[in-house]
């Protein structure tokens, strides 16, 4: 169903510093799409200072019929948990240096088909997940992954060669971590390279760390790496790329509803791509269908 007639109002997101693009030419683009389609139009740029109080402040003082996150997967982790549990959408027009959860969702990576989502769309709902009440939209982990995206984020420079040579150099001196996992139906102890929490499929990278996972299915995939010989390290991230990481006999997945995970080692972690400390006791819970997301529309509803 096209849901133009029904919007009203949409609130745009934009980070002005992400992606190889002029965004004031874009959000030209954007005020036209708007007025072509009687859609009343509020822009908020961002600037790395208290961004989420000030979404909030704009959010409680206007009802919008959506917000469009325009930029990287930090942008939208920011937007997204302002609306769970609202019955706002969130829409996202993809420009940073990952866009995974974009990818997962299906929203066109080309930024003038993304933008045809303002006017031409559907809305669903979608799980999300809380570590010790901290919002995760997406993927979250801890290990070997988590302690590239912490250099990563310290670095200068971003885009997927930066985090590929940082990766390299990271992996031949990390020694697997010991973990205690307790689900509501499982028990994990033991050594791990990286522990994933996925609400969903593949990193920004496209490295797929849960293939068959499902955004609304009222559960989430804790994902184990298990130790492995550093000569099995090229076949692991092959079977990452090409979605079959679930026939590595190193690979392990936790199916749950709800988890306690004791990062025993006290490792780095994040949360959709944004590190953090959260202690060493993660409590972690899915909140079923508690997102309101803009997706393409179907091919047969075109």
């Amino acid at each position: 169903m096209d849901d133009e007639k029904k919007q009203q109002a949409l609130l745009f997101v934009i980070n002005p510093i992400s992606g190889d693009i002029d965004k004031e030419e874009l959000e030209e683009d954007i005020k036209a799409i708007c007025k072509q389609h009687g859609i009343a139009c509020a822009i908020y740029k961002t600037t790395g200072e208290k961004d989420k109080e000030h979404i909030r402040e704009k959010l409680n003082a206007t009802k919008y019929d959506g917000v469009f996150a325009i930029g990287g997967d930090g942008t939208v982790s920011i937007v997204a948990s302002l609306l769970i549990g609202t019955t706002t959408p969130l829409g996202i027009i993809p420009l940073g240096s990952g866009n995974g959860l974009s990818k997962d969702l299906h929203v066109p990576q080309d930024t003038e088909e993304a933008l045809v989502l303002i006017h031409r769309h559907v809305i669903r709902n979608i799980d999300t997940v809380s570590l010790n009440g901290v919002p995760s939209i997406h993927l979250s982990d801890l290990g070997f992954n988590a302690l590239v995206v912490h250099k990563f984020c310290e670095g200068g420079t971003r885009g997927p060669g930066s985090y590929a040579w940082i990766a390299m150099q990271e992996y031949l001196g990390y020694a697997p971590k010991f973990y205690r996992i307790e689900t509501d139906k499982e028990v994990f102890e033991g050594e791990a390279f990286m522990v994933t929490i996925a609400n969903a499929n593949a990193f920004g990278t496209n490295a797929n760390i849960n293939p068959n996972g499902i955004l609304n299915d009222g559960r989430f995939e804790i994902c184990l790496i298990e130790p492995f010989p550093k000569t099995a390290g090229i076949s692991i991230l092959y079977k990452l790329y090409t979605d079959s990481i679930d026939t590595s006999v190193y690979s392990r997945r936790l199916s749950c509803k709800s988890a306690t995970i004791y990062n025993i080692d006290h490792e780095v972690m994040h949360i959709d791509g944004e590190p953090i400390d959260l202690g060493d006791t993660i409590k972690v819970d899915i909140h079923p269908r508690s997102l309101k997301v803009i997706l393409p529309l179907p091919e047969d509803e075109e």
